[in-house]
């Protein structure tokens, strides 16, 4: 076998697309630089309705489409054409004998099945935009890119047409090889969007083999540290996956490129802030809250969130589950903060944040239903984890009471407040909140006690600094995502001034932690569910 050459003519094109973005005009390129058009049913039609001369593959085969275009070509006279190897004798007079005339680009993109499922289509119309003869042909064009170009996207068409203008109607072989790995690339998460939504449907969670679909949507500055690269794909492998609202679907406003620790700041902070029924702010650091309230209006519950934590708050993350408006933008914009992110933002806030050149806002159109099914994923040496979302929710209803105080209605509705914030802090997590808004937060340690002391630190240090007379503490509630191995952490948080506390119960000292909460009239309620971050 000879080696690869590297300039190959382009002097028969195969064009089979659905989506005719940017059609015409490379089909007219092709026709102008005398190339021969092999097109399908629509295709061909949408080619002729703009005054280009069009083979029909049917008449190319010898044979017509058929079953509702299942079969059109899928054919030697067509396959043969792609796989066909020009520097193999036996392959030349093989086609030769059969008169199979060999097809120098592939022009073909598939059937919108990922569009179909997102708009829950019915199960017969999703199997209907399985593309069948898209992918086959796709993948023998690329497998002989050493004599075949194949392109499955419109932005490379630019690409082609300046090619074959550098090099007297060529294709080179870096370009080849480059749209062969978009070609198989393609496919390949075509195949995992159908694979998944198979599994979907099936109710089978974590299926024998499990594909990726993914499509890059930023190439970053760098990843965690400036020593690592990274991107960022957008990517579902459940309805729910593809229904939530967020980075994927969001908007830039402005603001400088988005880092890798600000996505995932920001995918934190908005799903925090998902959790609330009233308006409500959420400011992230470093993927933990360092404060969060709901209230009657957005801009005080960004106040209040401000309020628990503003040093830390000084080049964080805010989320807010309302429309951004002028007054809470203006509150912000006193600060220096790295991300907003808002299901939208109106004129006023606009205005307001286009001074801060820096300050990246985002819009999303809508917000993350907390309720919703779906997968996190985490890399291990050799393979991934795969958990469904941590999506429980508490209610009153749902709440053991294990002590013989129970709360009161004003600790109850701040226990459940806590305990949803409490589900977005790193493990070891302590939340102390009061009135709809966080006073204190103790997260990621390594026991659970000394998050109850840095809660309460923090919660000093804030009340200092605002020169308030007592800490945000001082008849507080407090939530703690896993249960308490000992009553050391209580007994923190009551000196502190909580009193009242939400955990899931379940320790082996169950027993001595209620008798310590009852010996200093606290009350507590056990929720039989854990909320660890890791």
């Amino acid at each position: 076998m000879k080696s690869s050459p590297d300039l190959v003519p382009i002097r028969r094109a195969l064009l089979s697309v659905f989506d005719k973005t940017g059609l015409a005009d490379l089909a007219r390129h092709l026709a102008t630089s005398g190339v021969e058009l092999v097109s399908t049913g629509g295709t061909a039609a949408a080619l002729r309705a703009t005054g280009l001369k069009v083979r029909d593959v049917a008449e190319l085969t010898g044979f017509p489409e058929i079953m509702d275009g299942r079969v059109k070509t899928l054919h030697p006279l067509i396959h043969g054409g792609l796989l066909g190897r020009r520097d193999k004798d036996e392959h030349v007079a093989a086609m030769q004998k059969h008169g199979i005339p060999p097809i120098d680009l592939l022009v073909s993109n598939l059937y919108p099945f990922e569009q179909t499922i997102a708009k829950g289509a019915s199960f017969e119309d999703c199997i209907e935009n399985i593309d069948i003869g898209g992918p086959a042909q796709i993948r023998a064009a690329a497998k002989n890119h050493d004599f075949v170009a194949v392109l499955t996207d419109p932005g490379d068409y630019a690409a082609l047409i300046a090619e074959m203008r550098a090099n007297k109607g060529a294709t080179t072989l870096a370009l080849r090889r480059r749209l062969a790995h978009a070609a198989y690339a393609r496919t390949a998460t075509y195949d995992a969007a159908i694979a998944a939504w198979f599994a979907e449907r099936r109710g089978e969670a974590f299926p024998p083999r499990l594909a990726l679909p993914g499509q890059l949507r930023q190439t970053l500055r760098y990843g965690e540290n400036p020593h690592q690269t990274a991107a960022f794909y957008a990517g579902a492998l459940t309805a729910g996956d593809r229904a939530r609202p967020g980075l994927a679907t969001a908007t830039q406003v402005q603001g400088k490129e988005l880092s890798y620790n600000n996505l995932n700041d920001t995918d934190a902070a908005f799903e925090l802030v998902a959790e609330f029924d009233r308006p409500a702010v959420a400011i992230i650091k470093h993927a933990n809250p360092c404060g969060v309230a709901e209230a009657a209006s957005l801009a005080e519950a960004y106040r209040r969130a401000f309020d628990c934590d503003p040093v830390s708050a000084f080049g964080g993350i805010v989320a807010c589950n309302r429309k951004l408006d002028g007054a809470t933008a203006e509150k912000i914009a006193k600060i220096f903060v790295e991300v907003i992110i808002a299901p939208e933002a109106d004129e006023a806030a606009r205005k307001i944040l286009v001074a801060k050149q820096n300050l990246r806002l985002l819009v999303t159109g809508g917000v993350p239903d907390p309720a919703s099914a779906g997968f996190t994923l985490k890399t291990l040496a050799g393979g991934f984890l795969v958990q469904t979302r941590d999506n429980g929710r508490m209610t009153r209803a749902s709440l053991k009471v294990m002590t013989k105080r129970a709360p009161s209605e004003s600790e109850l509705n701040d226990l459940l407040f806590a305990w949803r914030v409490c589900k977005h802090t790193k493990s070891n997590a302590i939340v102390y909140a009061r009135d709809g808004a966080t006073t204190g937060i103790g997260a990621g340690q390594m026991s659970r006690v000394d998050a109850a002391r840095i809660g309460a630190i923090k919660s000093d240090a804030a009340a200092e600094a605002a020169k308030r007379d007592k800490p945000g503490t001082a008849g507080s509630v407090v939530a703690s995502d896993a249960f308490f191995p000992f009553a050391d952490g209580l007994v923190v948080a009551a000196e502190a001034g909580a009193t009242a506390f939400i955990q899931p119960g379940g320790s082996m000292r169950d027993a001595e932690i209620v008798a310590e909460a009852d010996k200093r009239g606290l009350a507590m309620v056990a929720t039989g569910m854990r909320h660890f971050r890791h």
